[in-house]
């Protein structure tokens, strides 16, 4: 284990948390906007598990399980012999419930969280918005049963660097600001994963990106028209630049002529020995 790293306990300062000072749960389209992204990333995300053996006899621990769409694959289609889908809030989960599937509120960065052992760890678009990763990827990495696996998927942004000046990037650009700002989201240092996985003492540790193209009418583009418009009184708090970018932006996710690389997923796993 190592000590986290300086930007880590940096972003513990930042009063906000996501669900409650934005995308909170109870909002009528989160769970929409949610299931718009698993549309995106679950097809990558269960190929992934599949690979590094999600099959029948695992003890699973799926962090941050949303709406539940991972979780629910891994009882029905991976056949795996026990979920826990971990969540702040499972309201949305509770329909899963059953003898192979156990939802369990509570907060990842409760110190006193003791859930067990466990064959498979999953975690995807959580650990980018907690204070302390670091420590977390450490805490998770010390949950695995020996020969578990840790699979950690997070966002990061290619953007195009001939292009900095239209309503989109500029769009974009303010989204992980204001995020950063508003509830402490940082994916500055997703690329590092593997390293912290290595730091970790993992073995047969692997990484991956996928970056999935916005076209008009895609989920992608669905889910960012969806996530800038739940964050307008924030983008449009950050500056009249980001104010004025913000309608062109919108319409250009709709607009026949949409063709960006979104922002993706950086996933990363290892083997615990």
């Amino acid at each position: 284990m190592t000590a986290p790293r300086p930007q880590d306990e940096a972003r513990a300062g930042t009063g906000g948390r996501y669900g409650e000072d934005l995308f909170e749960p109870e909002h009528p389209g989160e769970a929409e906007r949610i299931d718009t992204a698993a549309l995106v990333y679950d097809p990558v995300t269960v190929r992934r598990l599949r690979a590094l053996g999600a099959g029948p006899g695992l003890r699973c621990l799926e962090v941050g399980a949303g709406t539940g769409t991972v979780a629910r694959w891994l009882v029905e289609e991976a056949g795996v012999e026990e979920v826990v889908a971990l969540d702040r809030d499972t309201s949305a989960l509770s329909h899963l419930e059953g003898p192979r599937l156990r939802a369990v509120a509570a907060d990842l960065t409760d110190e006193s969280l003791r859930p067990g052992g466990f064959d498979l760890i999953h975690a995807r678009f959580v650990l980018m918005h907690l204070p302390g990763r670091r420590r977390l990827i450490s805490r998770l990495a010390g949950w695995l049963n020996p020969g578990g696996r840790l699979v950690l998927g997070d966002a990061v942004d290619v953007p195009d660097i001939l292009d900095g000046s239209s309503a989109y990037r500029r769009t974009m650009d303010a989204m992980w600001r204001v995020l950063k700002e508003t509830i402490g989201t940082d994916i500055t240092s997703v690329p590092a994963y593997p390293h912290f996985l290595r730091e970790e003492g993992l073995r047969d540790v692997g990484a991956e990106l996928y970056c999935p193209p916005l076209v008009t009418g895609g989920p992608a583009a669905r889910f960012w028209s969806e996530t800038w418009s739940r964050m307008r009184p924030e983008l449009e708090g950050a500056g009249q630049d980001t104010a004025d970018a913000l309608d062109e932006a919108l319409a250009y996710l709709a607009a026949p002529e949409l063709a960006e690389l979104g922002p993706g997923m950086a996933m990363a796993w290892g083997r615990r020995r």
